[in-house]
Protein backbone atom coordinates (compact mmCIF):
# COMPACT_ATOMS: atom_id res chain seq x y z
CA UNK A 1 0.00 0.00 0.00
CA UNK A 2 3.03 2.31 0.82
CA UNK A 3 4.72 2.04 -2.39
CA UNK A 4 1.21 2.18 -4.22
CA UNK A 5 0.14 5.83 -2.97
CA UNK A 6 3.89 7.00 -3.17
CA UNK A 7 3.49 6.12 -6.97
CA UNK A 8 0.15 7.83 -7.02
CA UNK A 9 1.87 11.01 -5.08
CA UNK A 10 4.63 11.64 -7.44
CA UNK A 11 2.25 10.91 -10.98
CA UNK A 12 -0.74 13.26 -9.66
CA UNK A 13 2.11 15.70 -8.99
CA UNK A 14 3.92 15.05 -12.42
CA UNK A 15 0.24 15.14 -13.96
CA UNK A 16 -0.04 18.80 -12.54
CA UNK A 17 3.10 20.54 -12.74
CA UNK A 18 2.79 19.55 -16.85
CA UNK A 19 -0.69 20.33 -17.25
CA UNK A 20 -0.71 23.44 -15.69
CA UNK A 21 2.46 24.51 -17.36
CA UNK A 22 1.10 23.61 -21.02
CA UNK A 23 -1.94 25.47 -19.83
CA UNK A 24 0.61 28.80 -18.88
CA UNK A 25 2.19 28.19 -22.34
CA UNK A 26 -0.90 27.86 -24.15
CA UNK A 27 -2.49 31.61 -22.18
CA UNK A 28 1.16 32.84 -22.55
CA UNK A 29 0.77 32.40 -26.34
CA UNK A 30 -2.64 33.08 -27.24
CA UNK A 31 -2.80 36.49 -29.06
CA UNK A 32 -4.84 39.63 -27.86
CA UNK A 33 -5.44 41.49 -30.75
CA UNK A 34 -8.10 44.15 -29.61
CA UNK A 35 -8.25 46.29 -25.93
CA UNK A 36 -10.94 44.49 -24.10
CA UNK A 37 -10.04 45.59 -20.11
CA UNK A 38 -13.25 46.24 -18.40
CA UNK A 39 -14.19 49.75 -18.12
CA UNK A 40 -13.19 51.53 -16.01
CA UNK A 41 -10.02 50.76 -16.74
CA UNK A 42 -6.77 51.50 -15.79
CA UNK A 43 -4.20 53.96 -18.10
CA UNK A 44 -1.23 53.37 -16.66
CA UNK A 45 0.73 49.65 -15.75
CA UNK A 46 0.42 50.31 -12.32
CA UNK A 47 -2.89 50.87 -12.53
CA UNK A 48 -3.00 47.56 -13.53
CA UNK A 49 -1.02 46.19 -10.97
CA UNK A 50 -2.85 47.06 -8.65
CA UNK A 51 -5.93 46.71 -10.20
CA UNK A 52 -4.51 43.12 -10.37
CA UNK A 53 -3.76 43.05 -6.38
CA UNK A 54 -7.49 44.20 -5.67
CA UNK A 55 -8.73 41.24 -7.91
CA UNK A 56 -6.45 38.39 -6.47
CA UNK A 57 -6.65 39.54 -2.80
CA UNK A 58 -9.84 41.02 -2.20
CA UNK A 59 -12.24 39.80 -5.12
CA UNK A 60 -13.30 43.31 -5.70
CA UNK A 61 -15.18 42.56 -8.99
CA UNK A 62 -16.71 39.84 -7.27
CA UNK A 63 -17.95 41.80 -4.59
CA UNK A 64 -19.81 44.25 -6.76
CA UNK A 65 -21.72 40.98 -8.44
CA UNK A 66 -22.55 39.70 -5.85
CA UNK A 67 -22.31 40.06 -1.78
CA UNK A 68 -23.00 36.19 -0.74
CA UNK A 69 -20.60 35.05 -3.25
CA UNK A 70 -18.30 37.40 -2.67
CA UNK A 71 -18.23 36.46 1.09
CA UNK A 72 -18.39 32.45 0.70
CA UNK A 73 -15.38 32.43 -1.75
CA UNK A 74 -13.44 34.71 -0.07
CA UNK A 75 -13.27 33.08 3.03
CA UNK A 76 -13.06 29.77 1.54
CA UNK A 77 -9.93 31.01 -0.19
CA UNK A 78 -8.24 32.72 2.54
CA UNK A 79 -8.74 29.51 4.91
CA UNK A 80 -7.16 27.48 2.02
CA UNK A 81 -4.20 29.55 2.49
CA UNK A 82 -3.70 29.28 5.98
CA UNK A 83 -4.40 25.48 5.75
CA UNK A 84 -1.78 25.33 2.87
CA UNK A 85 0.71 27.27 4.90
CA UNK A 86 -0.05 25.13 7.98
CA UNK A 87 0.62 21.94 6.31
CA UNK A 88 3.76 22.93 4.71
CA UNK A 89 5.40 21.67 8.53
CA UNK A 90 4.57 18.35 7.34
CA UNK A 91 6.48 18.33 4.16
CA UNK A 92 9.60 20.70 5.11
CA UNK A 93 12.65 18.39 5.10
CA UNK A 94 14.75 18.37 7.88
CA UNK A 95 13.88 21.20 10.89
CA UNK A 96 10.81 22.33 10.72
CA UNK A 97 11.07 26.83 10.88
CA UNK A 98 10.35 28.59 13.84
CA UNK A 99 7.47 30.22 11.29
CA UNK A 100 5.90 26.99 10.69
CA UNK A 101 6.12 25.77 14.12
CA UNK A 102 4.01 28.65 14.86
CA UNK A 103 1.00 27.85 12.82
CA UNK A 104 -1.16 25.20 15.31
CA UNK A 105 -4.38 27.98 15.52
CA UNK A 106 -4.03 27.81 11.83
CA UNK A 107 -6.03 24.55 12.14
CA UNK A 108 -9.21 26.48 12.62
CA UNK A 109 -9.28 27.80 9.29
CA UNK A 110 -10.74 24.61 8.38
CA UNK A 111 -14.36 25.90 9.67
CA UNK A 112 -14.32 28.94 7.35
CA UNK A 113 -12.74 26.47 4.53
CA UNK A 114 -16.13 24.14 5.05
CA UNK A 115 -18.78 26.96 5.38
CA UNK A 116 -17.05 28.30 2.42
CA UNK A 117 -17.72 25.65 0.51
CA UNK A 118 -20.89 24.71 1.66
CA UNK A 119 -22.07 28.17 0.94
CA UNK A 120 -21.04 27.88 -2.61
CA UNK A 121 -22.33 24.23 -3.25
CA UNK A 122 -25.64 26.15 -1.72
CA UNK A 123 -25.70 28.59 -4.59
CA UNK A 124 -25.24 26.35 -6.75
CA UNK A 125 -28.21 23.94 -5.73
CA UNK A 126 -30.56 26.89 -4.77
CA UNK A 127 -29.80 30.10 -6.97
CA UNK A 128 -32.15 28.98 -10.43
CA UNK A 129 -29.30 31.17 -12.96
CA UNK A 130 -26.57 29.32 -11.20
CA UNK A 131 -27.76 25.70 -11.27
CA UNK A 132 -29.25 26.19 -15.25
CA UNK A 133 -25.18 27.01 -16.29
CA UNK A 134 -23.63 24.04 -13.81
CA UNK A 135 -21.71 21.35 -14.91
CA UNK A 136 -21.42 18.36 -12.94
CA UNK A 137 -17.32 19.13 -12.78
CA UNK A 138 -18.62 22.19 -10.59
CA UNK A 139 -20.33 19.92 -8.56
CA UNK A 140 -17.87 17.41 -8.29
CA UNK A 141 -14.89 20.33 -7.40
CA UNK A 142 -16.91 21.36 -4.99
CA UNK A 143 -17.81 18.14 -3.61
CA UNK A 144 -13.97 16.84 -3.30
CA UNK A 145 -13.03 20.34 -1.72
CA UNK A 146 -15.52 19.41 0.85
CA UNK A 147 -14.57 15.80 1.47
CA UNK A 148 -11.04 16.98 1.75
CA UNK A 149 -11.33 19.59 4.49
CA UNK A 150 -14.28 16.95 6.14
CA UNK A 151 -11.60 14.43 6.58
CA UNK A 152 -9.09 16.32 7.91
CA UNK A 153 -11.53 18.27 10.50
CA UNK A 154 -12.27 14.65 11.55
CA UNK A 155 -8.26 13.90 12.37
CA UNK A 156 -7.87 16.91 14.19
CA UNK A 157 -10.77 17.73 15.96
CA UNK A 158 -12.71 14.11 16.01
CA UNK A 159 -10.03 12.30 17.70
CA UNK A 160 -9.62 9.96 14.79
CA UNK A 161 -5.71 11.09 14.72
CA UNK A 162 -3.32 8.58 12.79
CA UNK A 163 0.25 8.55 13.98
CA UNK A 164 1.50 11.77 13.72
CA UNK A 165 5.46 10.43 13.66
CA UNK A 166 4.78 8.60 10.97
CA UNK A 167 2.85 11.20 8.99
CA UNK A 168 5.83 13.22 9.04
CA UNK A 169 8.19 10.89 8.40
CA UNK A 170 5.74 9.96 5.33
CA UNK A 171 5.33 13.21 4.00
CA UNK A 172 8.89 14.20 4.28
CA UNK A 173 9.88 11.24 2.46
CA UNK A 174 8.31 11.95 -0.11
CA UNK A 175 10.30 15.52 -0.51
CA UNK A 176 13.34 14.22 0.55
CA UNK A 177 12.70 10.67 -1.39
CA UNK A 178 13.30 8.87 1.86
CA UNK A 179 10.55 7.13 1.41
CA UNK A 180 9.11 5.49 4.71
CA UNK A 181 6.11 3.09 5.90
CA UNK A 182 2.39 5.00 5.17
CA UNK A 183 0.29 5.72 8.02
CA UNK A 184 -2.75 3.16 8.08
CA UNK A 185 -5.77 4.48 9.66
CA UNK A 186 -8.13 4.95 7.21
CA UNK A 187 -9.08 8.83 8.03
CA UNK A 188 -5.58 9.32 6.58
CA UNK A 189 -5.51 7.09 3.50
CA UNK A 190 -8.65 9.03 2.24
CA UNK A 191 -7.32 12.50 3.27
CA UNK A 192 -4.57 12.06 1.08
CA UNK A 193 -5.98 10.20 -1.87
CA UNK A 194 -8.70 12.76 -1.81
CA UNK A 195 -6.20 15.75 -1.91
CA UNK A 196 -3.65 13.90 -4.62
CA UNK A 197 -6.43 13.09 -6.93
CA UNK A 198 -7.39 17.03 -6.57
CA UNK A 199 -3.86 18.00 -7.66
CA UNK A 200 -4.10 14.82 -10.00
CA UNK A 201 -7.36 16.82 -12.08
CA UNK A 202 -6.46 20.64 -11.35
CA UNK A 203 -5.11 20.77 -15.07
CA UNK A 204 -8.39 19.89 -16.48
CA UNK A 205 -10.90 21.80 -14.23
CA UNK A 206 -12.03 25.53 -13.60
CA UNK A 207 -9.70 25.43 -10.75
CA UNK A 208 -7.56 26.80 -13.50
CA UNK A 209 -8.54 29.87 -13.27
CA UNK A 210 -5.96 30.73 -10.00
CA UNK A 211 -3.16 30.63 -12.81
CA UNK A 212 -5.84 32.02 -15.60
CA UNK A 213 -6.77 35.29 -13.74
CA UNK A 214 -2.75 36.64 -14.56
CA UNK A 215 -3.64 36.03 -18.13
CA UNK A 216 -6.94 37.54 -18.64
CA UNK A 217 -6.52 40.57 -21.44
CA UNK A 218 -9.97 42.17 -19.38
CA UNK A 219 -7.92 42.54 -16.39
CA UNK A 220 -4.38 42.60 -17.52
CA UNK A 221 -4.56 45.31 -20.34
CA UNK A 222 -3.56 49.46 -19.89
CA UNK A 223 -6.61 51.55 -21.12
CA UNK A 224 -4.47 53.47 -23.54
CA UNK A 225 -5.95 52.51 -26.87
CA UNK A 226 -6.58 56.39 -28.26
CA UNK A 227 -2.31 57.10 -27.21
CA UNK A 228 -0.98 53.89 -28.33
CA UNK A 229 -1.42 52.01 -31.57
CA UNK A 230 -2.54 48.00 -30.11
CA UNK A 231 -1.16 45.14 -32.51
CA UNK A 232 -0.12 41.94 -31.50
CA UNK A 233 2.77 40.21 -33.20
CA UNK A 234 1.00 37.94 -35.33
CA UNK A 235 -0.78 40.88 -36.99
CA UNK A 236 2.60 43.25 -37.00
CA UNK A 237 4.22 40.53 -39.00
CA UNK A 238 1.67 40.24 -42.30
CA UNK A 239 1.27 43.87 -42.04
CA UNK A 240 4.98 43.90 -42.63
CA UNK A 241 4.25 41.36 -45.26
CA UNK A 242 1.73 43.08 -47.07
CA UNK A 243 3.35 45.85 -47.52
CA UNK A 244 6.98 43.90 -49.01
CA UNK A 245 4.27 42.56 -51.55
CA UNK A 246 3.06 45.87 -52.50
CA UNK A 247 6.51 47.70 -52.68
CA UNK A 248 6.91 44.58 -55.11
CA UNK A 249 4.44 44.74 -57.08
CA UNK A 250 5.13 48.54 -57.33
CA UNK A 251 8.72 47.70 -58.58
CA UNK A 252 7.26 45.07 -61.41
CA UNK A 253 5.33 47.80 -62.53
CA UNK A 254 7.80 49.90 -63.00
Amino acid sequence: MTIGFIFFCYLALLICIIGVSRKIVQYWQTPAPLKIPIAPAPLTRTGVFMRMAAEVFLFKSLFRASKWTWFFGWIFHWALVLLFIRHLGYFWPGDTPEVLLKTESFKYASFPLIIGLMGLLGRRIFVDRVRYISAPSDYLMLILLIAIGASGMLMTFALYYPDMGLVYSFAEGLVTLNWSELPSEWIFLAHIFLAFTLIAIFPISKLLHAPGIFFSPTLNQVDNARKKRHISSWAMQKETDKEIFIEQNSEKDE
